[in-house]
């Protein structure tokens, strides 16, 4: 089974910088286009199981990678974008001086221990809620693209997708977030 990690289309807000955390925002026009899009891209390859975080931009993104398929979509918390507290719905712009110092840290160097925002998850608060979701599903390749049978694991935010890649590639040790390469391979 391969396993395929799809972050979400783009909603106003990414365009806007705004931090969403858990808000519900939905898909702009172009993320409805970058969505459907993906659906064609991806039509070939069969999907198994489809699991996506609750909110309507993850569900609106699987569910058009799903269209034309009899697979169900599954919503399971665990996917949850990360909570970012006081700062959800702030722009980065104005996060970084009105709270330069934490907003540097986490920008910069995240860890397991350093909560994104006032109020907000650690990266180790969502990697503990989304790791079970991953290790709930039969391994054998994870975010590889092959003619086989796939779960579509549709998430909210990339760093769910990138701390599930850290740990199943064994590099804890590299930054919890990686590189801008890994990012866009996502």
């Amino acid at each position: 089974m391969n396993v395929l990690l799809v972050r979400h289309g783009e909603t106003n807000w990414n365009r806007e910088g705004r931090y969403q955390g858990r808000t519900d925002i939905p898909l702009s026009a172009d993320g409805e286009a970058q969505v459907r899009a993906l659906g064609l891209r991806l039509a070939h390859i069969p999907i198994a199981r489809a699991i996506s975080s609750p909110l309507s931009r993850a569900r609106r993104t699987a569910e058009a990678i799903l269209t034309g398929r009899t697979t169900p979509l599954e919503l399971d918390e665990g996917l949850l974008e990360i909570s970012h507290g006081e700062w959800e719905g702030q722009l980065a712009s104005d996060l970084e001086l009105s709270h330069a110092e934490m907003f540097g840290t986490w920008r910069t160097n995240p860890d397991r221990h350093v909560p994104a925002g006032p109020g907000a998850e650690t990266l180790g608060d969502v990697e503990d809620r989304a790791w079970p979701v991953l290790l709930g599903l039969p391994l054998s390749r994870v975010w590889m693209f092959r003619q086989a049978p796939a779960t579509l694991n549709v998430l909210s935010g990339p760093s769910i997708a990138e701390l599930q890649l850290v740990r199943l590639n064994d590099s804890e040790h590299a930054s919890p977030l990686l590189s801008e390469a890994l990012h866009r391979a996502i």
